[in-house]
């Protein structure tokens, strides 16, 4: 299998943790350069119509795109260490972790970055700065929302590591190094603890 991925970009590297954490060896990284648009390639559209990153291609010849699905496929193939759930009770509380954690904290720090970051304009055209400096305070709302969560329990799903702390942490890291956003900085507490505790795992380089 193939797994193309751009550096720095937060999605492929959520794959690549999760590949990581599961301790999966023989899949081939093949890096795509957003700067230079080679995602707007003839032969990656050909792979992925939308143009993003990450895309898995399988041996069959067929490919893979989202990274939730990925990890999906990727959990089905390596079980253990199990990261999505144990039977669809754990399933479906981990899954409603990981998506807001995405689809609010992620998406958030996406938007802002990509209409305010000058080093982004070559991947967002218009930017919007106003429009991104507002999806900044809204993903500082749900950054705290996530600080009170850290505060009931050790994971961002509850007891144990699981996608969500990927997830998180790979949106936290993105901020941290195109927002400047520190938790601890801005009375979080908890979240900061927990960044910390992440940036402690052998994946978290990844």
């Amino acid at each position: 299998m193939k797994l193309y991925v751009s550096t720095f970009a937060p999605n492929p590297r959520r794959v690549t943790m999760f590949i990581a954490e599961k301790g999966i060896v023989g899949i081939e990284q093949v890096m795509i350069d957003l700067a230079a648009n080679e995602h707007k390639s003839e032969a990656f559209v050909a792979k992925n119509p939308l143009a993003r990153v990450p895309a898995l291609e399988l041996d069959d010849g067929r490919v893979l795109c989202e990274t939730r699905a990925i990890c999906t496929y990727l959990e089905g193939l390596h079980p253990e260490p199990n990261l999505m759930g144990d039977g669809f009770d754990e399933r479906a509380f981990i899954e409603m972790a990981d998506r807001r954690v995405e689809m609010h904290l992620f998406l958030g720090i996406a938007n802002s970055v990509r209409h305010t970051h000058p080093g982004l304009a070559v991947l967002e055209q218009p930017q919007f700065p106003d429009f991104g400096a507002s999806q900044g305070e809204k993903m500082r709302e749900h950054a705290r929302w996530l600080d009170g969560e850290l505060a009931k329990h050790p994971f961002v799903a509850g007891e144990r590591f699981t996608v969500a702390d990927i997830t998180a942490w790979c949106a936290l890291e993105f901020a941290r190094g195109l927002m400047k956003f520190k938790p601890g900085m801005e009375g979080m507490a908890h979240l900061q603890a927990w960044r910390d505790r992440m940036a402690e795992r052998p994946s978290a380089g990844r």
